[in-house]
């Protein structure tokens, strides 16, 4: 499910494209284990990406096709200066990226300017830790998953498909991670990354506060309308109901992500906040939203590969 979150910016810089958020990462540079599979590489369950696939008739590519993204993005490194890359896994804080850069202000001084999400959690670690198997190696049927017990009623069917597409849709069960995305400029919440520029601010800076939900044929679970609400508190567009339960966010430096760039560096900087814990989510409140919201956002999105070389990313030290 993958749709480009093209920044306006974009006709000014010699990158081949922007996605709305991607990485997977390369061989395994000196400070970290080699790594022999990719189903070692990434924790999968054969028996958990088996099931995800077939539950959502995604074609699954060999692991030679993501090792090849791979190569081709550590080739990228090696040819240009690509700051830290993301997404990462947040359990792991080892980091070697010699491109550093401050952390934003905290998200209550700047402007939330965009909500969107992604089937599969982008990021692992935490609660979140299976993974989904290679997918199609564009980024759908990809991911990670929550690792804790659903009951059956909360995995019940949905009474009709949410957020269709060519490459299935959402339903009970299914793991996506949410990124509310705030800006230093001075702008009003809508549709894309672009919507976090703007001509005064040449260079705002950016954050993603990052939650991971599971979603669930329960009525009375978190309802995502709400989640998402979004109000104006001392000047600034918020979301007010940003989760704040689940547990201690690991916040590093990264990039924007989105299988855009599986094969090439992320030139965007932004300070990433993940938390760990995974919150149960209404399914029937996304289709609700994704019917109708102010970002005009009527999917999920796909996700980049993880990156796992130190090279690529930075130290957690927060």
């Amino acid at each position: 499910m993958v749709r480009l979150f093209a920044l306006s910016l974009l006709a000014f810089l010699p990158v081949p494209a922007l996605a709305e958020d991607a990485a997977h990462g390369a061989p395994a540079h000196e400070l970290s284990a080699p790594v022999a599979t990719q189903e070692a590489a990434h924790g999968a369950a054969p028996a958990v990406a088996e099931a995800h696939a077939a539950e959502h008739e995604v074609h699954v590519v060999e692991d030679a096709v993501i090792d090849a993204q791979r190569a081709a993005l550590t080739a990228a490194f090696r040819s240009q200066g690509f700051g830290p890359q993301s997404p990462r896994d947040i359990d792991m804080p080892i980091g070697a990226n010699l491109r550093v850069f401050g952390l934003a202000p905290d998200p209550m001084r700047m402007n939330l300017c965009n909500i969107h999400l992604h089937e599969g959690a982008e990021h692992r670690g935490g609660e979140f830790t299976a993974y989904a198997g290679n997918g199609d190696g564009a980024g759908n049927g990809s991911g990670y998953l929550y690792t804790g017990d659903l009951s059956a009623a909360e995995l019940a069917p949905y009474a009709h498909p949410v957020g269709a597409t060519d490459h299935g849709a959402l339903v009970p069960g299914d793991t996506i991670e949410v990124h509310f995305v705030y800006t230093t400029a001075q702008v009003r919440p809508g549709p894309t990354l672009g919507a976090c520029l703007d001509p005064a601010t040449g260079n705002p800076e950016l954050r993603v506060e990052a939650v991971v939900m599971v979603l669930v044929n329960d009525d009375s679970a978190a309802n995502f309308l709400e989640l998402t609400q979004v109000a104006t508190q001392r000047g600034y567009a918020q979301a007010p109901n940003l989760p704040m339960t689940l547990g201690e966010p690991v916040l590093y430096t990264g990039s924007t992500t989105g299988p855009a760039y599986n094969e090439t560096g992320s030139p965007y900087q932004v300070t990433w906040s993940v938390r760990p814990r995974v919150l149960r989510v209404s399914i029937r409140s996304l289709d609700a939203w994704l019917g109708h919201n102010i970002f005009e956002e009527d999917h999920a999105h796909g996700v980049r590969n993880l990156v796992i070389d130190p090279e690529q990313l930075s130290a957690i030290r927060y």
